[in-house]
Formats: C-alpha cells, structure tokens, sequence
C-alpha cells in the first residue's frame, strides 16, 4: 500500500480519536457545570434561609417583669467584730510586809470605793505613832522656848533653827507611821466587783504581793479594731451598738478612737461604752459592732434581683431609655432578713426581677409590672 495512503489513514484515525475524546470531554465538563450550579443553588438556599433566621432572631424581643424602686435616706453603717471588756481590771498588792489579820471579802463580792478588803496585823504600829505624836508636843515646846529666848538676844539663830527642824523631823515620823498604818489596810479603790482574792488569813505577805484583783464593769466596754478606710466616719461620743453573742443588744457612744494603727493590720482600736447596771453582762463575750455614719440614698430590695455582668462585676440590671436593658454596678450597704440596701442606682429606676439573667447591655426589650408599684 501506498505509504501516503497509509500516512493518511493513521492521521484520519488519530483524529477520529481525538475528535471522539472531545466530546467525551465536553460531556463530563457540561455535566460538572450542571453538579456547580445545582450546588450553588444550595448554598444560596442555606444562606437564605440562616439569614431569615438571623432576621427572626433580630427582631425577637425578650419580655421581662419589672418593679419600680425609689431611693430613700438610708443612714449608713460601719460592722466590726470585737468583745466586751471591763471598764478598769487593778490588781492590788501589798504595800508593806506582815500578817493577814482579816479577810473582809471574797470572790464575786461587790464592793464600793474604800470599802476593805484585807488587814494587816497592827501589833505596835499604834504605839509607835503616839511615841512619835509625844515627840512632836516635846519638841514644839521646844521651839516655842526657843523663839522667845531668841526674842530677847539670849540665843542664836542657829539654836532657833535647830529646834525648828527637831520639831518638823518628829512631824514627819508622825506622818510616816500614819501612812504605815494606812498601808495596813488594803481598800477597793473604786467601785466594783472582786474577781479574785489571794490572801487568807494567816498568810504572810511580803510588800508587793498580791492581795485581790478588782473589776470594774459598769460602764462596760465593747471594743473593736476598726479599718484605715472606715475610722475617718466615726467620732468620739457618736452612737453605736453591739449585738452580743449570749443574745444580749446594748447601745452606747463611741469613748475612744485609736489615733496609732495596728501596725500588723492597719486598723484602730474603739471603744464603745455601754451601761451595765448589776453587771449582767461579762467580760470578754464576743460582740458585733455597728457604728452609724452620715445617711446616703439608697434602695431597699431583695438580694434575689442580684445579677452579674460578663465581667463579674454585681449589680442589677434595669429598663432604661426606649425599653433598652442598662446595668448598674451596686453597692451593698446592709443586710437584714428582710432583705438589703444598696447603693449605685438612679433615684427611681424600673428594675428587672425576672428575666434579668438573660437579658444584657442595650438588649431591646418588652417590660411587664410584675406586680403593683412597690412602695420601698
């Protein structure tokens, strides 16, 4: 065969070929384009219907309930923890060396101001004090005799001034041994209760024992320390109370102020002094303290409305402007059983007590009187 015939042949063949593999091809690319539009389509629907969802969403508004608060003057209050303590505790001792001679009280006894408590034996304290009282009457007749032989120049100065300090050195001893048999006798010095007595009858005390320990508890003090933050609210002679925890509520006026910080804890300590008519109340009971301060405006509400914001902080959140949801930080000022007092809201204000947890910043939406307006 002609070798152009076969030349042609191949190449009719080779087109053939490639003409049948070109449809082929066209066929798969027209069928990829029918499999990209269908899935377009899809996506459009799914995009379509998430927007109209979104849109749904958007124009969905929460309801939530509502109630009206409006501030009041609220006189604020500062709660310390403390104890009670006695107004004045002095442990007496003896101020001379001897024997118990008589116990004249005993633990729990009460007592007034220079009442006894203990004696001393005397044995010859009294004798010497009238040997030193005759020494006196001598030498005053001394001096007397001295000042008129001085008047008429029949003796000197000197002998004048040396019966003047005989007479005063035996005054002095007369006043030493009244002392002494002072110190015999040891007495309450102020009016009180006795807590302890160490010395019984037959004892031999030596000058600087103790004999009785003596309290006074009336007025009481409850003290406490109170913080650098908070000392600068109260004042010498302002009102306080104090809850005790026997059960006990008493109130006072503030008697002192610590003007030196703890240096540990940097608080200072105060006093409140409270009446204690038959002591009733004890020593060393633990107490809580409130101190009244300046009034604020604040809100009286139940600590169920409490919420907290994305950031933590607490507060109450309230329909403001164009039904649209505004928190606000708070303040706790006191807790009570009925509920408590805050601080941070505007002077009236539509507060959300249900659905406040749901709700956010600037959310739109559609408030409900939960009840009739509450009168706070």
């Amino acid at each position: 065969m002609n070798r152009s015939i076969i030349i042609a042949i191949v190449i009719a063949v080779g087109v053939t070929a490639w003409i049948a593999s070109g449809q082929i091809n066209v066929g798969s690319d027209e069928e990829n384009g029918a499999g990209d539009a269908s899935a377009a389509t899809q996506e459009n629907t799914s995009a379509s219907e998430s927007s109209n969802e979104e849109a749904e969403n958007t124009h969905k508004i929460m309801g939530v309930r509502y109630l009206n608060f409006t501030a009041q003057p609220r006189q604020r209050e500062i709660i310390v923890h403390g104890k009670t303590e006695a107004n004045r505790v002095v442990e007496l001792k003896a101020e001379i060396s001897g024997r118990v001679n008589k116990v004249h009280v005993y633990d729990g006894d009460r007592v007034k101001a220079g009442d006894r408590i203990v004696s001393f034996d005397v044995k010859d304290n009294e004798a010497r004090l009238q040997e030193a009282q005759a020494l006196v009457r001598q030498r005053e007749i001394e001096y007397n005799a001295a000042q008129k032989l001085n008047k008429k120049g029949f003796s000197a100065d000197t002998t004048l001034a040396s019966a003047k300090a005989l007479l005063d050195s035996a005054k002095a001893q007369v006043t030493a041994m009244r002392i002494r048999l002072n110190d015999l006798v040891i007495n309450a010095p102020f009016d009180g209760y006795i807590e302890e007595r160490n010395a019984e009858v037959g004892d031999f005390v030596k000058d600087g024992n103790p004999i009785a320990t003596i309290v006074e508890s009336d007025p009481l003090l409850i003290t406490g320390q109170i913080s650098e933050l908070q000392v600068g609210n109260i004042s010498v002679g302002g009102e306080g109370s104090a809850k005790l925890v026997t059960g006990e509520t008493v109130t006072g006026e503030i008697k002192f102020i610590g003007s030196m910080a703890d240096p540990e804890t940097r608080t200072f300590r105060v006093e409140l002094e409270v009446p204690n008519e038959g002591y009733k109340l004890r020593s060393g009971v633990t107490a809580e303290i409130t101190f009244k301060t300046n009034s604020v405006e604040a809100h009286f509400l139940s600590p169920a409305y409490l919420t907290l914001n994305d950031a933590g902080v607490l507060g109450l959140r309230a329909v403001g402007n164009n039904d649209t949801v505004k928190f606000y930080p708070v303040k706790i000022l006191a807790d009570t059983p009925d509920g408590i007092w805050v601080q941070g809201l505007p002077e009236t204000v539509r507060l959300i007590v249900v659905g406040q947890d749901f709700v956010r910043d600037g959310d739109k939406v559609q408030p409900d009187l939960y009840v009739a307006e509450a009168s706070q």
